[in-house]
């Protein structure tokens, strides 16, 4: 094979086919990668449940392995993590590069053993990235920050970090995160203002207070660490993956079927019920569980995403692409990413009617227009996801380039199709090569079940 060419995996999807029957969602992508971060912090070890078999799991394991840490798998969907002994406080480029959320590292690392480097955050290309949020929260703790050579090097000025007040311009989850990471083992009390209510944020606050520490408010605005000295191993679920499961209802809503998702958290999809709801579609709900009645579409609505509890920017994309299947015209604002319709370029090449206007923040929708199968490449996750839910409505096979994203984020998503009826398969073939030789290239972890 020419070095230049690379095996690349591939989901095919014969479209036409009304979904319907029940399936169950996984564990939060954005829940367990904090988690297993968090993990460092524990003077003994920690174990995972419903965490999912994802890439970026995979990341995150790697990478914690190489700052020390000892992981293993203890069935599917769980893991343990020992951080008794960390060995270093730098993490690697080439893995960093791959997961935004491998940054979350630095407040853990920080806390704990008083100092970190890690190079700036990597991940899906969906816009501006900044950590001077994060940089306030460490220096409010008494951190000392500078950044050289593309990494962020923070360290403690005295023996440990000290509470603080710190105040968020804007709610931020990665920001918040971090200080939640770092103030837990720091000295007093820290008040964290204007910061991200998501519910992978809640999760994160309940897992640390799992742990012995002192947290409230998490799941507000306002958060406020009373900070300890050691925090201990637990046992703890990871909660369901909010995103997985409006996805999942979006490809219902785009085939006209009758889909019910289980294990899942209502509440945490309110915004995007209401949302399905606007344009006709039955939607009922239990304690546990989700479903949508699509035979009858009246037209389509006009979605702005917000921070939690507004419409998550990470459906923005299936719901756009069920937009295209709706009659009448929508309307698609995304104020939280400056680069998320990359997509859109993708979906008109299986027939959609989308115009994104000059600011490339608002996308127009004429809906109603017969897909059609083509060949087409994800350019990140959920965009990758959205092309699965045109996949499904349109007539004809639809062969999707970039099979990897969808894996970042989705435990096998062509399984949970195929249990509603969806014809969804891998298949293998040889493309150009993407990244030159010699790159680190991630698979799979092999060690979780």
């Amino acid at each position: 094979m020419n070095v230049l060419d690379r095996l690349e995996t591939t989901l095919r999807v014969s479209g036409g086919h009304q979904l319907s029957g029940s399936v169950e969602t996984h564990g939060a992508k954005n829940a367990a990668l904090p988690i297993m971060a968090a993990a460092l912090l524990a003077k003994s070890p920690v174990t995972l449940h419903r965490v999912p078999h994802i890439t970026d799991v995979s990341v995150m394991w790697q990478l914690l392995e190489a700052l020390g840490a000892r992981l293993r798998s203890e069935g599917p969907g769980t893991i343990t993590i020992d951080a008794t002994n960390i060995a270093k406080h730098t993490a690697p480029y080439t893995l960093v590069r791959k997961l935004a959320a491998s940054f979350d590292v630095v407040g853990p690392l920080l806390g704990r053993y008083g100092r970190a480097e890690v190079p700036l955050p990597g991940g899906c290309i969906l816009g501006t990235r900044a950590t001077d949020m994060h940089e306030q929260a460490f220096r409010a703790l008494g951190a000392e920050v500078s950044n050289a050579h593309g990494y962020l090097i923070a360290k403690t000025i005295g023996p440990t970090l000290v509470g603080g007040e710190i105040e968020f311009r804007q709610p931020s989850v990665g920001a918040t995160k971090n200080a939640l990471l770092a103030a837990v083992l720091a000295d007093g009390t820290t008040t964290l203002r204007n910061v991200a209510m998501e519910p992978e944020v809640e999760d994160l606050g309940n897992f640390l207070v799992a742990m012995g520490a002192r947290v409230a408010g998490h799941g507000t605005d306002t958060i406020v660490v009373r900070g300890v000295r050691e925090l201990h191993g637990v046992e703890y679920d990871v909660i369901p993956d909010r995103i997985v499961t409006g996805t999942l209802l979006l490809a219902g809503c785009a085939t006209r079927g009758d889909v019910t998702v289980q294990r899942c958290v209502p509440a945490h999809l309110e915004a995007v019920m209401a949302k399905i709801a606007e344009c006709g579609i039955r939607v009922t709900r239990g304690d546990d569980w989700i479903r949508v009645q699509a035979d009858r579409i009246t037209g389509g609505t006009e979605i702005l995403t917000a921070p939690y509890p507004g419409f998550p920017t990470d459906l923005q994309p299936p719901m756009l692409s069920f937009l295209c299947t709706a009659p009448g015209t929508s309307v698609v604002e995304e104020t939280i990413f400056n680069a998320r319709f990359t997509y859109v370029n993708e979906l008109a090449r299986m027939g959609a009617d989308v115009r994104v206007a000059n600011d490339n923040n608002t996308a127009l929708i004429k809906g109603g227009t017969a897909l059609s199968g083509a060949p087409v490449e994800a350019p990140d996750i959920r965009a990758g996801a959205a092309l699965v839910v045109a996949g499904l409505a349109a007539q004809g096979e639809t062969t999707i380039i970039g099979l990897e994203y969808i894996d970042r984020g989705y435990d096998r998503l062509e399984e949970m199709l195929s249990a509603l009826g969806g014809q969804v398969q891998r298949s293998s073939g040889i493309s150009p090569a993407i990244e030159p030789a010699g790159t680190y290239e991630t698979t799979a972890y092999p060690t979780l079940a």
